[in-house]
């Protein structure tokens, strides 16, 4: 009687399971980096820290990758991974740019942006707040989604990059560190969405500098309280 091999498992959960690995590292990393149990000109080996985490290197080497993307890890010559200086002022000093540039972009994307569109990405976010266990992942593609619309079409395309660009500096600061934010603010998302519908250009604009005036409030919280 032949014994059957053994089945393989399907492609898509084992990228699955990989990113979730790796959302995994990325998020024990960052802690202890924003915690500074890292110290800053530390040497991260992705080897070690894979023994560490109990887990294989590649989830390891793509949450390093992040970490070097957001700028809290650098590579010097011979691709060796270093911590940087984790700097608070630079993060809300981030934040003000974020307030100056979206509130420009909002203010150029009113009454460019078709009422259906503006539908969709009110329905992904009322599905997102009613879900019953919503998770980061799907809370930053919402976020994000919401973001680009508004950057993308405000027309200038070097203002949207900056935008995704300083984006990605904050978002450390996501549903798992500012659980508070979540629904109030997707709520305040919502609003500007409103204030879009009716072209209220300086409705929009205010309502999104208030969002991100809100955000870094709550992550100056979360640092004072570290």
């Amino acid at each position: 009687m032949s014994i059957p091999a053994p089945r393989k498992p399907a492609t898509g959960l084992v990228e699955e399971r990989e990113e979730s690995l790796s959302q995994m590292a990325y998020n024990d990393l960052l802690d202890r980096l924003i915690r500074r149990e890292i110290p800053v000109g530390a040497v991260l080996q992705e080897r070690r820290l894979a023994e560490a985490l109990a887990i294989s290197r590649t989830p390891v080497r793509d949450a390093l990758n992040r970490l070097e993307s957001e700028g809290f890890i650098t590579r010097k010559p011979g691709g060796v991974l270093v911590v940087k200086e984790f700097s608070t002022r630079e993060l809300i000093e981030t934040l003000h740019v974020r307030q100056i540039l979206e509130g420009e972009a909002v203010r150029l994307a009113a009454g460019r942006i078709p009422l259906a569109e503006l539908d969709a990405a009110e329905q992904a976010i009322r599905a997102l707040i009613a879900a019953p266990m919503p998770s980061a992942e799907r809370d930053w593609e919402v976020d994000t989604r919401f973001h680009s619309m508004i950057a993308t079409r405000s027309g200038n395309a070097v203002l949207a990059k900056q935008i995704h660009d300083l984006r990605l500096k904050t978002h450390m600061f996501n549903m798992d560190r500012v659980p508070e934010r979540f629904e109030i603010g997707h709520r305040e998302h919502l609003a500007i969405i409103e204030a879009l519908r009716r072209e209220d250009r300086d409705g929009a604009r205010a309502g999104i500098q208030t969002h991100i005036e809100n955000v870094k409030l709550s992550i100056i919280a979360k640092l004072s309280a570290i």
